[in-house]
C-alpha cells in the first residue's frame, strides 16, 4: 500500500468532487481557487488558499493540504509530518476521502507510526461506507497483516464512531 506515488492522476476527479460540494458551502471561494492552483501545479498558492480552511478544521481543506500539498512527493512543500495529521483528523471526523491515503500512510509508517493494524482498520470503515476501491485496498492490507490482527482490526473498524469535534 503506497501512500502517495503520484496524485497528478487523481487530481481531475478531486477537483470536480470538491467544486461540487464546495458550491453549496461558504468557504467556496477559497476551496475553488485552491484546486485551481493545484491543478495549475501551483502548491504555494494552493496552500495559502487552503491555510484558514484547514486551521478551521474543515476537512476538504485538510484533505487537500494532506494528499496534494504536504503529501505529494512532488511538491515544493512536501512534509508528510504535516500531511498525515491532517489525513487522520479529516478521517476521524468522518471525510471518506482521506481514508485510504491515511490507511496508507499507517502502512508505510509516513508521517505516523507504522502500524498495519490502523491501516486495515482504515481500510476496514472505509470499505464499510462504500469508499470506491476500498475493498482493493483492505484486500492488500489484510495480505500483511496476521488473520488474529485482521479479525481485531474488523472489530475496531465496526465499533468506531466518527469524533464530532
Amino acid at each position: 500500500m503506497h501512500f502517495v506515488r503520484s496524485v497528478r492522476a487523481l487530481l481531475p476527479l478531486a477537483g470536480a468532487v470538491l467544486l461540487l460540494t464546495a458550491a453549496t458551502q461558504p468557504a467556496a471561494a477559497g476551496l475553488e481557487e485552491a484546486v485551481k492552483a493545484l491543478q495549475a501545479g501551483d502548491t504555494v498558492t494552493a496552500e495559502k488558499e487552503l491555510q484558514l480552511l484547514g486551521k478551521e478544521r474543515d476537512p476538504r481543506a485538510q484533505f487537500l493540504l494532506g494528499l496534494y500539498v504536504y503529501g505529494n512527493a512532488e511538491s515544493k512543500l512536501f512534509d508528510i509530518s504535516k500531511a498525515a495529521p491532517l489525513l487522520l483528523d479529516a478521517s476521524e471526523r468522518g471525510y471518506l476521502p482521506a481514508m485510504i491515503p491515511l490507511a496508507g500512510a499507517y502502512a508505510e509508517g509516513k508521517g505516523v507510526p507504522k502500524s498495519l493494524f490502523e491501516a486495515y482498520k482504515w481500510c476496514a470503515i472505509a470499505e464499510r461506507w462504500n469508499v470506491p476501491n476500498a475493498n482493493l485496498a483492505l484486500e492488500q492490507a489484510g495480505r500483511e497483516l496476521p488473520a488474529a490482527e485482521a479479525e481485531k482490526a474488523r472489530a475496531a473498524a465496526l465499533a468506531y464512531t466518527f469524533k464530532t469535534k
